[in-house]
């Protein structure tokens, strides 16, 4: 190579691969210090978009575990109401089965069917109040027509309240066999659990001795109606639970592959930013060196 003074090609080399070894450098820095991989889309651009689809998907299963948590919250509450019902509902048959023998009189029935009245008065009033988070639980309004289909009126939400089997969304996508079902409660109050007599327009009463044998069996059906509901609730509760340890275990697998996509290994990451380490400084000594080459020519300048 010829010694000449415009154009110091060795420096320019040199240059060059201190370039791209501090570049890498550079990388192997921010990999390290941010503990990911994929950084920018310049460093995978297809792992990029598989690693944010990925963590769309792990942050939507979080938040149905929450959703499918605040089902079960909403079961409970109903559930608990239901169990309060069930309470007026023993004292209930108790109180028919006062009034049903004949040791009892006219006046001592009436008074015996003013309790009664309270009490059916109370289940109505506990199925009317119990809400959660201002959707009513017990009162019908999430109770399906069975005229219609299990599903009937089922809130969408289209509208401002619910009305109709209550949807519960956990899912990623909106598929009704993987990613949603509906929460049916029926109504409790003292009406829909049959003690209206239509052929008054009020509720039955216990004032005479065959009206209170004739109860004991309407208080059955009721409480078999109040069971029923606290059943279906019951595997409601467990179907979310089971649910919420699905997507759990589905969220923590998917946690892995994005993290196998997106994390740096450091170990591997850190021999990288050694080896770059020692060619960047390599670089700058070779770069020094070449810087002065030039000088030689000014000893042959000097010397003629």
């Amino acid at each position: 190579m010829s010694l000449v003074i415009n154009h110091n090609l060795m420096a320019m080399n040199a240059a060059r691969n201190l370039g791209e070894s501090y570049g890498r450098l550079s990388v192997s820095t921010r990999r390290l210090s941010s503990g990911l991989r994929v950084g920018t889309a310049a460093d995978d651009a297809a792992g990029l978009a598989i690693r944010e689809l990925m963590r769309a998907d792990i942050a939507t299963m979080k938040q149905g575990m929450r959703n499918a948590n605040d089902a079960i919250s909403l079961i409970q509450t109903a559930d608990g109401a239901l169990q309060v019902i069930d309470e007026k509902l023993i004292r209930l048959k108790e109180l028919a089965e006062q009034a049903a023998t004949g040791t009892y009189t006219s006046d001592q029935r009436v008074l015996i069917d003013s309790e009664f009245q309270a009490m059916m008065s109370e289940i109505t009033r506990i199925a009317n109040a119990t809400d959660f988070n201002g959707v009513k639980l017990l009162d019908g309004t999430l109770s399906a027509d069975p005229s219609r289909g299990p599903l009937s009126a089922s809130h969408d939400g289209s509208g401002a309240l619910s009305t109709g089997p209550l949807k519960i969304h956990f899912g990623t996508g909106n598929d009704s066999a993987e990613d949603y079902y509906f929460i049916n409660i029926g109504s409790a109050t003292a009406s829909s659990l049959g003690f209206w007599d239509p052929n008054t327009g009020a509720n039955f009463r216990i004032n005479t001795q065959s009206l209170a044998q004739h109860m004991l069996t309407i208080i059955n059906t009721a409480i078999i109606s109040k069971d029923t509901i606290r059943g279906q609730l019951g595997a409601l509760q467990n179907r979310l639970q089971n649910t919420i340890t699905n997507l759990s275990i589905q969220a923590e697998n998917l946690q892995a592959a994005e993290s196998r996509i997106s994390d740096v290994d450091v170990a591997t990451e850190m021999t990288e930013f050694v080896r770059n380490q020692i060619l960047t400084q390599g670089a700058v000594a070779m770069l020094a060196q070449a810087n002065s080459l030039p000088r030689l020519a000014m000893q042959l300048i000097g010397g003629g």
